[in-house]
């Protein structure tokens, strides 16, 4: 538990995936519940990082179902920030809770992620003072101490227009992000296996090739307020076409699939083969195969018939 906690606060995903992974085969079936919600809780933020949002919501919801105090710290600062990230409703109840529980425990492991989570809820909503506010406290807190927190609090701060000197490794994304060196910084979060912070990183490069490749990427995240930033800052630049993202239909379900995909994945869970779809469709084998591949990725399954029961516990089949 040490070692995948602690592999996961300096970033080291792989690492902090295999101990939890590991320490949960260890718990199954006997009295360790503590230690396997809490596990379970680093699990949601490590499926925040990877962008697996959805996944991260459903792990972080199986924490709060249960009392452990532990664990429920981390759940809420995933769900929160699903929800903020996201632009979905309501961040804050979870975000507020997260405040609560770690404030009277006086330790940085709890107030410092809770207020990085609170300052970045902020920013999506433009609320610069907002992030200040949630960040003073623990900013002051973690220099006193030299904490590796202290760069991430201060990223934060520098969003919201402080220039905060801070030692801090020149390795470090949030420092090369406030050092200007954009391109280093989504290269370097995108070895570390997070797309949302590569986005956000190529979205203050300032060129019209960096901002389109961070609005296809927060796109295809399904990151509408940082989608929506970077779409006004093209607009501010004068660039037309602008790709709008998904539709309506495509960001209201469960796993961002086309309402052709969503088509397609229904005559799959029926047994159809791809030869058969692209009959049914009158399209081409190959048009389906695509769509296939697709819904694959979406749902983070391998087979067809894993996406047939996802699409079934999901609700993506069900009679319209």
């Amino acid at each position: 538990m040490i070692i995948a906690r602690t592999a996961g606060r300096f970033r080291l995903y792989d690492v902090a995936e295999r101990h939890i992974s590991a320490g949960l085969a260890f718990c199954e079936g006997i009295d360790f519940d503590v230690f396997r919600y809490y596990l379970l809780s680093w699990q949601a933020k490590l499926r925040l990082a990877a962008g697996r949002w959805d996944e991260a919501a459903r792990i972080a919801g199986i924490c709060l179902g249960e009392p452990c105090p532990f664990a429920r710290i981390h759940a809420l600062v995933a769900l929160g920030l699903v929800r903020a990230r996201r632009g979905d409703p309501d961040p804050w109840t979870p975000l507020d809770e997260a405040l609560e529980l770690a404030q009277p425990r006086r330790e940085l492991q709890w107030i410092a992620p809770v207020a990085i989570a609170r300052a970045e809820a902020a920013w999506l909503e433009g609320r610069n003072d907002a992030v200040i506010a949630a960040t003073d406290t623990a900013f002051e807190f973690s220099l006193s101490k030299n904490s590796p927190y202290t760069t991430g609090l201060a990223y934060w701060r520098w969003r919201a227009g402080l220039q905060t000197e801070v030692p801090a490794t020149r390795a470090d994304p949030y420092a090369l992000e406030m050092a200007g060196e954009w391109e280093q910084a989504a290269r370097s979060w995108a070895v570390i296996g997070c797309p949302y912070e590569s986005a956000l990183a190529l979205a203050d490069a300032g060129d019209e090739p960096g901002l389109r490749r961070a609005l296809a990427e927060l796109q295809r995240l399904g990151a509408r307020p940082a989608a929506g930033i970077v779409t006004r800052r093209l607009h501010e630049r004068g660039v037309r076409g602008v790709p709008r993202g998904p539709s309506r239909e495509t960001r209201h379900n469960p796993a961002s699939l086309t309402a052709r995909e969503i088509e397609v994945l229904a005559l799959v869970a029926e047994g159809l083969r791809n030869s058969d779809v692209a009959a049914r469709l009158f399209v081409s084998q190959k048009t389906v195969d695509h769509h296939v591949s697709a819904i694959l990725r979406k749902l983070d399954v391998r087979t067809r018939g894993e996406a047939s029961a996802e699409a079934a516990r999901l609700g993506l089949t069900s009679p319209r």
